[in-house]
């Protein structure tokens, strides 16, 4: 990892609220491309995902979602799991961030994309006991059409619409349209 990316990691921890937002703002960019560093940071990020600080939590789940994309090895396979469970951190804001950002874990192969659909699919379905499902709800079909935006597969789209029909409400079912027009 050169040294600038490196400097970027370290203004997370400082005390400059201002260094710190810079700071992940340019790893969540440099992260939407491959980079040769992921494994250098990964282990890191999987153990801040269980971190006492929810900001923590919630950058080491975004940055590894983006992250998938330079996993030759397919870690995100064994680590996803790890990841998901941010989608139900206590700190709702940490929750959120993780669940709208968790799609791009598709975008790394066939593999990853299939998990990442079930994974939303099956946390649409059943959160109905969650607070805020509707929000959750929500970011669940923009996460399919985020998916859906980049690679075309129209499979994506079917099954976003089929879980926009599951919704009872027929306010929010409007609601959740708006986001395939």
């Amino acid at each position: 990892m050169n040294r600038e990316i490196q400097a970027y990691f370290e203004n997370l921890e400082s005390a400059d609220k201002n260094l710190q937002y810079e700071a992940f703002n340019y790893i969540i960019s440099v992260t939407k491309e491959e980079v040769d560093w992921a494994y250098e940071v990964w282990n890191q990020l999987k153990a801040d995902l269980t971190h006492k600080g929810n900001h923590q939590r919630s950058r080491a789940a975004q940055f590894l979602s983006n992250l998938a994309l330079s996993d030759p090895e397919k870690r995100m396979l064994d680590d996803f799991s790890e990841i998901w469970k941010v989608t139900y951190d206590p700190k709702f804001v940490t929750a959120r961030h993780t669940l709208q950002n968790i799609w791009r874990v598709g975008l790394a192969g066939s593999e990853q994309r299939e998990m990442v659909i079930n994974h939303l699919s099956d946390r649409y379905l059943n959160c109905l006991n969650e607070k805020n499902y509707k929000l959750i709800r929500y970011d669940i079909i923009q996460c399919l059409k985020n998916l859906y935006d980049q690679l075309k597969n129209e499979e994506i789209k079917q099954c976003a619409l089929e879980l926009i029909e599951k919704e009872e409400d027929s306010k929010y079912q409007k609601k959740y349209k708006t986001v395939w027009k």
